[in-house]
Protein backbone atom coordinates (compact mmCIF):
# COMPACT_ATOMS: atom_id res chain seq x y z
CA UNK A 1 0.00 0.00 0.00
CA UNK A 2 2.02 3.64 -1.37
CA UNK A 3 2.35 6.13 1.99
CA UNK A 4 1.66 9.53 1.20
CA UNK A 5 3.32 12.25 3.24
CA UNK A 6 2.32 15.80 4.11
CA UNK A 7 6.46 16.41 4.17
CA UNK A 8 8.36 18.61 1.65
CA UNK A 9 10.31 16.17 -0.69
CA UNK A 10 14.13 18.29 -0.35
CA UNK A 11 16.19 18.73 -3.57
CA UNK A 12 13.11 17.94 -5.74
CA UNK A 13 14.54 18.31 -9.55
CA UNK A 14 12.67 20.50 -11.67
CA UNK A 15 11.36 18.39 -14.62
CA UNK A 16 12.66 18.33 -18.30
CA UNK A 17 10.27 20.82 -19.73
CA UNK A 18 11.88 24.07 -18.32
CA UNK A 19 9.01 25.02 -16.28
CA UNK A 20 10.32 26.79 -12.83
CA UNK A 21 9.15 27.42 -9.48
CA UNK A 22 7.62 30.86 -10.64
CA UNK A 23 6.04 28.69 -13.63
CA UNK A 24 4.77 25.98 -11.77
CA UNK A 25 3.22 28.49 -9.13
CA UNK A 26 1.60 30.12 -12.31
CA UNK A 27 0.64 26.69 -13.17
CA UNK A 28 -1.36 25.52 -10.32
CA UNK A 29 -2.69 29.28 -9.89
CA UNK A 30 -4.68 28.52 -13.15
CA UNK A 31 -5.23 25.15 -12.16
CA UNK A 32 -7.40 26.13 -9.13
CA UNK A 33 -8.94 28.93 -11.11
CA UNK A 34 -10.59 26.62 -13.83
CA UNK A 35 -11.53 24.73 -11.40
CA UNK A 36 -13.43 27.38 -9.36
CA UNK A 37 -15.12 28.68 -12.83
CA UNK A 38 -16.26 25.08 -13.61
CA UNK A 39 -14.16 24.71 -16.56
CA UNK A 40 -12.56 21.62 -15.04
CA UNK A 41 -14.41 19.24 -13.20
CA UNK A 42 -12.83 18.58 -9.35
CA UNK A 43 -11.52 14.66 -9.69
CA UNK A 44 -13.74 12.54 -7.55
CA UNK A 45 -11.82 10.61 -4.00
CA UNK A 46 -12.77 7.04 -4.01
CA UNK A 47 -14.78 6.08 -1.48
CA UNK A 48 -14.99 2.62 -0.34
CA UNK A 49 -18.22 1.85 1.31
CA UNK A 50 -19.02 -1.01 4.28
CA UNK A 51 -19.95 -4.27 3.10
CA UNK A 52 -23.22 -5.24 3.00
CA UNK A 53 -23.85 -7.44 5.93
CA UNK A 54 -24.99 -10.89 4.98
CA UNK A 55 -28.33 -12.04 6.26
CA UNK A 56 -30.09 -15.62 6.17
CA UNK A 57 -33.74 -15.98 7.44
CA UNK A 58 -34.64 -19.12 9.00
CA UNK A 59 -38.04 -18.57 9.70
CA UNK A 60 -39.92 -17.28 6.19
CA UNK A 61 -42.81 -18.87 5.17
CA UNK A 62 -44.39 -19.65 1.65
CA UNK A 63 -48.08 -20.69 0.47
CA UNK A 64 -48.33 -22.80 -2.25
CA UNK A 65 -51.47 -22.63 -4.93
CA UNK A 66 -52.67 -25.93 -3.89
CA UNK A 67 -51.74 -26.16 -0.70
CA UNK A 68 -54.07 -22.82 -0.48
CA UNK A 69 -57.23 -23.93 -2.58
CA UNK A 70 -57.44 -27.33 -0.12
CA UNK A 71 -56.68 -25.20 2.80
CA UNK A 72 -59.69 -22.43 2.05
CA UNK A 73 -61.97 -25.00 1.41
CA UNK A 74 -61.91 -26.08 5.12
CA UNK A 75 -60.37 -23.90 7.13
CA UNK A 76 -59.80 -19.72 6.72
CA UNK A 77 -56.29 -18.38 5.88
CA UNK A 78 -55.21 -15.33 7.28
CA UNK A 79 -54.51 -12.56 4.19
CA UNK A 80 -50.75 -12.30 5.01
CA UNK A 81 -50.91 -16.06 4.00
CA UNK A 82 -53.61 -16.23 1.77
CA UNK A 83 -52.00 -13.47 -0.52
CA UNK A 84 -48.87 -14.86 -0.22
CA UNK A 85 -46.90 -14.73 -3.81
CA UNK A 86 -43.35 -15.50 -5.06
CA UNK A 87 -42.91 -11.86 -6.17
CA UNK A 88 -43.96 -10.46 -2.67
CA UNK A 89 -41.24 -12.45 -1.26
CA UNK A 90 -38.25 -11.75 -3.14
CA UNK A 91 -39.49 -8.02 -2.77
CA UNK A 92 -39.40 -8.14 1.01
CA UNK A 93 -36.41 -10.33 1.44
CA UNK A 94 -34.84 -7.70 -0.88
CA UNK A 95 -36.24 -4.81 1.07
CA UNK A 96 -34.28 -6.08 3.92
CA UNK A 97 -31.25 -7.22 2.48
CA UNK A 98 -31.95 -10.69 3.12
CA UNK A 99 -29.63 -12.76 1.19
CA UNK A 100 -31.08 -16.10 1.99
CA UNK A 101 -34.70 -17.69 2.74
CA UNK A 102 -35.55 -21.02 4.60
CA UNK A 103 -39.07 -21.38 3.23
CA UNK A 104 -41.80 -23.60 4.93
CA UNK A 105 -45.11 -23.85 5.47
CA UNK A 106 -46.98 -22.38 8.63
CA UNK A 107 -50.61 -22.40 9.80
CA UNK A 108 -52.82 -23.79 9.41
CA UNK A 109 -50.37 -26.65 8.60
CA UNK A 110 -51.87 -30.10 7.43
CA UNK A 111 -54.44 -30.94 10.26
CA UNK A 112 -57.46 -30.01 8.36
CA UNK A 113 -56.62 -33.12 5.60
CA UNK A 114 -56.47 -36.58 6.27
CA UNK A 115 -54.52 -39.67 4.74
CA UNK A 116 -53.57 -39.73 1.41
CA UNK A 117 -54.42 -36.28 0.73
CA UNK A 118 -52.07 -34.92 3.79
CA UNK A 119 -49.50 -36.93 2.43
CA UNK A 120 -49.92 -34.99 -0.88
CA UNK A 121 -50.59 -32.20 0.00
CA UNK A 122 -46.78 -32.36 2.11
CA UNK A 123 -45.46 -33.62 -1.16
CA UNK A 124 -47.09 -30.33 -3.37
CA UNK A 125 -45.56 -28.41 -0.92
CA UNK A 126 -42.10 -29.66 -0.78
CA UNK A 127 -41.90 -29.50 -4.65
CA UNK A 128 -42.95 -26.00 -4.84
CA UNK A 129 -40.13 -24.35 -2.30
CA UNK A 130 -37.57 -26.84 -4.33
CA UNK A 131 -38.99 -25.33 -7.65
CA UNK A 132 -38.58 -21.79 -6.26
CA UNK A 133 -34.90 -22.37 -4.83
CA UNK A 134 -34.59 -23.29 -9.05
CA UNK A 135 -36.22 -20.34 -10.07
CA UNK A 136 -33.70 -18.13 -7.92
CA UNK A 137 -30.80 -19.56 -7.34
CA UNK A 138 -29.00 -19.25 -3.79
CA UNK A 139 -31.92 -17.16 -2.42
CA UNK A 140 -34.23 -19.79 -1.06
CA UNK A 141 -33.70 -23.21 0.67
CA UNK A 142 -36.19 -24.87 3.00
CA UNK A 143 -37.60 -27.02 5.94
CA UNK A 144 -39.81 -29.59 4.21
CA UNK A 145 -43.49 -30.23 5.55
CA UNK A 146 -44.36 -33.62 6.56
CA UNK A 147 -47.74 -35.53 7.51
CA UNK A 148 -47.48 -36.37 11.24
CA UNK A 149 -49.23 -36.96 13.49
CA UNK A 150 -48.65 -40.11 10.18
CA UNK A 151 -45.35 -41.68 11.30
CA UNK A 152 -44.99 -43.38 8.41
CA UNK A 153 -45.55 -40.88 6.14
CA UNK A 154 -43.71 -38.55 7.62
CA UNK A 155 -40.65 -40.96 7.34
CA UNK A 156 -41.44 -41.39 3.90
CA UNK A 157 -41.34 -38.08 3.28
CA UNK A 158 -38.21 -36.88 5.52
CA UNK A 159 -36.42 -39.47 3.29
CA UNK A 160 -37.94 -38.26 0.03
CA UNK A 161 -36.99 -34.60 0.91
CA UNK A 162 -34.30 -34.81 2.37
CA UNK A 163 -32.49 -37.08 -0.60
CA UNK A 164 -34.38 -36.07 -3.50
CA UNK A 165 -35.35 -32.30 -3.28
CA UNK A 166 -32.37 -31.76 -0.96
CA UNK A 167 -33.99 -29.94 1.20
CA UNK A 168 -32.31 -28.23 4.10
CA UNK A 169 -34.40 -29.61 7.06
CA UNK A 170 -38.25 -30.62 8.17
CA UNK A 171 -40.62 -27.67 10.30
CA UNK A 172 -42.42 -29.90 12.71
CA UNK A 173 -45.54 -27.83 14.48
CA UNK A 174 -45.17 -28.03 18.35
CA UNK A 175 -48.28 -30.16 18.41
CA UNK A 176 -50.43 -32.35 16.75
CA UNK A 177 -53.63 -32.89 18.24
CA UNK A 178 -52.44 -33.76 22.06
CA UNK A 179 -49.20 -34.89 21.18
CA UNK A 180 -46.21 -32.67 21.82
CA UNK A 181 -42.70 -33.47 20.03
CA UNK A 182 -41.41 -35.30 23.15
CA UNK A 183 -43.88 -37.82 22.88
CA UNK A 184 -42.12 -41.29 22.35
CA UNK A 185 -44.55 -42.18 19.15
CA UNK A 186 -42.32 -39.72 16.93
CA UNK A 187 -39.16 -41.52 18.12
CA UNK A 188 -39.36 -43.94 14.65
CA UNK A 189 -38.91 -40.45 12.94
CA UNK A 190 -36.41 -39.05 15.05
CA UNK A 191 -34.02 -41.90 14.63
CA UNK A 192 -34.12 -41.68 11.04
CA UNK A 193 -33.23 -37.74 11.72
CA UNK A 194 -30.52 -38.27 14.37
CA UNK A 195 -29.05 -40.71 12.22
CA UNK A 196 -29.28 -37.76 9.34
CA UNK A 197 -27.95 -35.11 11.79
CA UNK A 198 -30.89 -33.67 10.43
CA UNK A 199 -32.34 -29.59 11.25
CA UNK A 200 -35.42 -29.72 12.58
CA UNK A 201 -37.08 -26.38 12.53
CA UNK A 202 -40.33 -26.08 14.96
CA UNK A 203 -43.41 -23.64 14.25
CA UNK A 204 -46.47 -23.07 16.79
CA UNK A 205 -50.04 -23.95 16.42
CA UNK A 206 -52.71 -23.33 19.01
CA UNK A 207 -53.42 -26.91 20.47
CA UNK A 208 -57.01 -28.86 21.10
CA UNK A 209 -56.77 -28.01 24.93
CA UNK A 210 -56.31 -23.84 24.38
CA UNK A 211 -57.95 -22.63 21.39
CA UNK A 212 -59.97 -19.23 21.75
CA UNK A 213 -59.80 -19.67 25.69
CA UNK A 214 -59.84 -16.23 25.44
CA UNK A 215 -62.40 -14.54 22.90
CA UNK A 216 -60.61 -11.48 22.39
CA UNK A 217 -56.90 -12.27 22.37
CA UNK A 218 -55.81 -14.21 19.02
CA UNK A 219 -54.15 -17.15 19.64
CA UNK A 220 -51.72 -16.44 17.85
CA UNK A 221 -50.70 -13.33 20.80
CA UNK A 222 -50.39 -15.86 23.66
CA UNK A 223 -50.82 -19.54 22.85
CA UNK A 224 -48.13 -19.62 20.46
CA UNK A 225 -45.69 -18.77 22.63
CA UNK A 226 -47.09 -21.26 25.51
CA UNK A 227 -47.37 -24.11 22.94
CA UNK A 228 -43.58 -23.78 21.56
CA UNK A 229 -42.46 -23.97 25.73
CA UNK A 230 -44.96 -26.82 26.16
CA UNK A 231 -42.83 -28.68 23.28
CA UNK A 232 -39.51 -27.31 24.75
CA UNK A 233 -40.37 -28.82 27.66
CA UNK A 234 -41.65 -32.27 26.71
CA UNK A 235 -38.26 -32.43 24.65
CA UNK A 236 -36.89 -32.18 27.44
CA UNK A 237 -38.21 -33.49 30.89
CA UNK A 238 -39.39 -36.67 28.41
CA UNK A 239 -35.76 -36.98 27.22
CA UNK A 240 -36.46 -37.10 23.75
CA UNK A 241 -33.73 -34.49 22.99
CA UNK A 242 -30.96 -36.62 25.40
CA UNK A 243 -31.80 -39.58 23.26
CA UNK A 244 -31.59 -37.89 19.75
CA UNK A 245 -28.87 -35.88 20.59
CA UNK A 246 -27.80 -35.10 17.25
CA UNK A 247 -31.44 -33.29 15.68
CA UNK A 248 -30.83 -29.79 15.44
CA UNK A 249 -33.93 -27.77 16.67
CA UNK A 250 -34.65 -24.51 16.15
CA UNK A 251 -37.51 -22.60 17.84
CA UNK A 252 -39.77 -19.92 16.64
CA UNK A 253 -39.88 -16.40 18.82
CA UNK A 254 -37.01 -16.82 20.75
CA UNK A 255 -38.44 -19.77 22.82
CA UNK A 256 -41.74 -18.55 23.02
CA UNK A 257 -42.58 -18.14 27.00
CA UNK A 258 -39.53 -20.14 27.84
CA UNK A 259 -36.75 -17.76 28.96
CA UNK A 260 -39.60 -16.47 31.64
CA UNK A 261 -40.01 -19.84 33.04
CA UNK A 262 -36.47 -20.25 33.53
CA UNK A 263 -36.89 -21.13 37.82
CA UNK A 264 -39.78 -22.91 37.37
CA UNK A 265 -37.60 -25.55 34.74
CA UNK A 266 -34.93 -25.40 37.46
CA UNK A 267 -37.29 -26.40 40.07
CA UNK A 268 -38.74 -29.11 37.67
CA UNK A 269 -35.64 -30.93 36.91
CA UNK A 270 -34.23 -30.71 41.41
CA UNK A 271 -34.86 -34.20 41.55
CA UNK A 272 -32.37 -36.37 40.02
CA UNK A 273 -34.89 -38.43 38.36
CA UNK A 274 -35.84 -35.13 36.42
CA UNK A 275 -32.62 -33.92 36.20
CA UNK A 276 -30.96 -37.12 34.25
CA UNK A 277 -33.41 -36.91 31.80
CA UNK A 278 -32.12 -33.95 30.70
CA UNK A 279 -29.17 -33.58 27.64
CA UNK A 280 -26.34 -32.05 29.98
CA UNK A 281 -28.12 -33.35 32.93
CA UNK A 282 -28.97 -29.88 33.54
CA UNK A 283 -31.87 -26.73 32.28
CA UNK A 284 -28.99 -24.94 31.16
CA UNK A 285 -27.54 -26.96 28.89
CA UNK A 286 -30.66 -28.95 27.63
CA UNK A 287 -31.52 -25.10 26.45
CA UNK A 288 -28.65 -24.24 24.99
CA UNK A 289 -28.39 -27.88 22.86
CA UNK A 290 -31.49 -26.01 20.96
CA UNK A 291 -31.42 -23.21 18.68
CA UNK A 292 -33.92 -20.06 18.76
CA UNK A 293 -35.00 -17.33 15.95
CA UNK A 294 -35.66 -14.03 16.36
CA UNK A 295 -39.05 -13.71 14.27
CA UNK A 296 -41.06 -11.63 16.25
CA UNK A 297 -38.82 -11.19 19.28
CA UNK A 298 -36.69 -8.77 17.86
CA UNK A 299 -36.86 -6.62 20.64
CA UNK A 300 -34.24 -6.07 23.21
CA UNK A 301 -36.88 -7.08 26.27
CA UNK A 302 -37.71 -10.70 24.41
CA UNK A 303 -33.82 -11.03 23.08
CA UNK A 304 -32.45 -9.80 25.95
CA UNK A 305 -34.02 -12.50 28.48
CA UNK A 306 -32.94 -14.91 25.71
CA UNK A 307 -29.45 -13.84 25.91
CA UNK A 308 -29.40 -14.55 29.43
CA UNK A 309 -30.41 -18.29 29.12
CA UNK A 310 -28.41 -19.71 25.70
CA UNK A 311 -25.24 -18.33 24.15
CA UNK A 312 -25.20 -16.22 21.27
CA UNK A 313 -24.44 -19.15 19.08
CA UNK A 314 -27.97 -20.99 19.74
CA UNK A 315 -29.92 -17.82 17.93
CA UNK A 316 -30.57 -17.43 14.19
CA UNK A 317 -32.45 -14.61 12.60
CA UNK A 318 -36.05 -15.09 11.68
CA UNK A 319 -38.85 -12.71 9.98
CA UNK A 320 -41.76 -14.58 10.15
CA UNK A 321 -42.86 -13.13 6.85
CA UNK A 322 -45.60 -12.58 5.31
CA UNK A 323 -46.96 -12.20 9.06
CA UNK A 324 -44.26 -9.45 9.65
CA UNK A 325 -42.17 -7.82 7.30
CA UNK A 326 -38.45 -8.32 6.80
CA UNK A 327 -37.33 -4.45 7.55
CA UNK A 328 -39.26 -4.12 10.37
CA UNK A 329 -37.73 -7.75 11.89
CA UNK A 330 -34.36 -6.39 10.83
CA UNK A 331 -34.75 -2.82 11.84
CA UNK A 332 -36.06 -4.64 15.83
CA UNK A 333 -32.85 -6.33 15.28
CA UNK A 334 -30.70 -3.44 14.90
CA UNK A 335 -32.21 -1.50 18.08
CA UNK A 336 -31.26 -4.45 20.34
CA UNK A 337 -28.21 -2.98 21.33
CA UNK A 338 -25.92 -5.75 20.04
CA UNK A 339 -22.00 -5.41 18.79
CA UNK A 340 -21.26 -6.50 15.66
CA UNK A 341 -19.98 -9.46 15.95
CA UNK A 342 -22.69 -10.59 17.55
CA UNK A 343 -25.04 -9.02 15.18
CA UNK A 344 -23.33 -10.63 12.47
CA UNK A 345 -23.68 -14.32 14.33
CA UNK A 346 -27.43 -13.61 14.49
CA UNK A 347 -27.58 -12.13 11.46
CA UNK A 348 -25.38 -15.07 9.35
CA UNK A 349 -22.79 -16.68 11.12
CA UNK A 350 -24.59 -19.34 13.18
CA UNK A 351 -27.01 -20.11 10.23
CA UNK A 352 -24.04 -20.55 7.77
CA UNK A 353 -22.57 -22.85 10.79
CA UNK A 354 -25.84 -24.91 11.18
CA UNK A 355 -26.00 -25.08 6.95
CA UNK A 356 -22.91 -25.35 5.70
CA UNK A 357 -23.99 -25.20 2.08
CA UNK A 358 -24.86 -21.39 2.75
CA UNK A 359 -20.94 -20.36 3.33
CA UNK A 360 -19.82 -17.65 0.94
Amino acid sequence: MAIFTCEPVAHAPACGCGTGRRGLLRGVAALGAALSSGLIAAPAFAQVAAPRPRRIDVHHHLTPPIYKDAALRRVEMSPPARDWTPEKTVADMDAAGIDVAMLSVSTPGLGFAEGEERRRLARVCNEYAAEMAQRHPGRFGSFAAVPLPDVDGALAEAVYALDTLKADGLLLFTSYGNTWLGDEKLHPLYEELNRRKAIVATHPLSPQCCTNVVPQIADTVVEFGTDTSRTIASLMFSGTAAKYPEIRFIFSHAGGTLPFLIERLDFQARPPAQSAKLFGGAVRPALGHFLYDTAQAANPVALGALRQVVPTSQIVLGTDFPYRTSPEQIQGLAGCGLDAATMRAIECGNAEALIPRLKV
